[in-house]
């Protein structure tokens, strides 16, 4: 069975198809570049873009596997969570094609297809395991013992830990997107000189608070800063991105020691954009080398939003028989543990 994959719920238009003997092609297309002068995702423009940028990539995907239209046995495409006219997008290119080739079609879970990523790998995960999930939206631990079982173990109350970052970034003047530049100047910090909170980890539960690191950097670099400029300004907008990677990373090692603690699960799969972030993956490495278990991480291409993974997720629940009428709809709120199992 090979299956059409499709990407549209932000900002990065991905495109992908896989098969019964793997991954066979996948394209990516990102909107960094139309966003950055606003600083964000501006949604009108997302849409638009995906609209310029969808047909011209499938058919790309399509020659770089070498197959036909005709040869797609199924057609997924994200139907949420994400912004609701970038999915309507994805939804109504990927249901059409699907009517027009006669085989049917799905809609996936974005943060489902995040989870599944690392499938996607040599050495994937074996079930059940304990997933991070942390992205721009998303900061969500799940316990997972198959493709549809997940039992909802924490998640941010405020913000997600990218969604902190990006915004960390801006007031520190980094552009957009942040939360890699915020990364990188982190490597230029003093560790030693400020020490943020760890937010909720001085009481039981597996929940996530980011939205008042914030507000710490933003006051510490108004208190800071009085009087600085040139490389001294510099060094404390590095010597914040440092404090501010260190208590975030920090407080998902910790939620992530006590979520594997708990539920004695020895593998710990971490998935979305912030998996890519390199502290945080040296961090838990270290912790999984110390309760004897592994850590499974997708690589850093499909940390990110992309069409490989949409595409994985769709062919593991149209293979299973699971397909949608013509009557589609996109979810831009979807709870995850409301999926079927496959």
């Amino acid at each position: 069975m090979r299956v059409l994959g499709i990407e549209t719920s932000c900002d990065e238009t991905g495109v992908a198809i896989y098969g019964d003997d793997g991954l066979l092609a996948h394209t990516l297309y990102s909107q960094v570049a139309l966003h950055a002068e606003y600083g964000g995702v501006v949604p009108e423009l997302a849409s638009r873009d995906h609209v310029r940028k969808l047909a011209p990539l499938v058919h790309q995907t399509l020659a770089e596997a070498g197959l036909q239209a005709s040869d797609l046995d199924g057609v997924a495409y994200t139907a949420g969570p994400g912004l609701a006219g970038a999915l309507l997008v994805g939804a109504g290119f990927g249901r059409a094609l699907a009517w027009s080739l006669g085989v049917p079609a799905l809609g996936v879970h974005h943060m489902e297809g995040h989870l599944l990523a690392p499938m996607l790998e040599s050495e994937p995960p074996a079930f059940p395991f304990v997933a991070l999930l942390v992205s721009g939206g998303h900061t969500q631990l799940v316990e997972v013992s198959g493709v549809g079982r997940y039992q909802l173990l924490g998640a941010s109350v405020d913000d997600a830990a990218g969604e902190a970052f990006d915004k960390t970034a801006k007031l520190l003047e980094l552009g957009y997107p942040g939360g890699p530049a915020l990364a990188a100047l982190a490597e230029q910090g003093d560790p030693e000189r400020f020490r943020f909170p760890r937010p909720m980890t001085d009481r039981p539960g597996l929940d996530f608070s980011f939205s008042g690191l914030k507000t710490f950097a933003l006051t510490t670099l108004q208190k800071e800063s009085a009087g600085l400029a040139g490389d001294e300004l510099k060094r404390l907008k590095a010597d914040i991105a440092r404090a501010f990677e260190d208590a975030v990373v920090d407080t998902l090692a910790i939620k992530c020691r006590r979520a594997v603690e708990d539920t004695g699960v020895g593998t710990l799969v971490l998935a979305g954009g912030v998996s890519a972030n390199k502290r945080l993956r040296a961090r838990i490495d270290g912790l999984m080398a110390e309760h004897g278990g592994v850590a499974r991480y997708p690589r850093p291409a499909f940390c990110t939003d992309n069409g490989a993974m949409i595409a994985y997720a769709g062919w593991q629940r149209l293979r299973a028989g699971q397909h949608e009428t013509l009557a589609f709809d996109i979810r831009p709120r979807w709870a995850m543990e409301t999926l079927a199992a496959v």
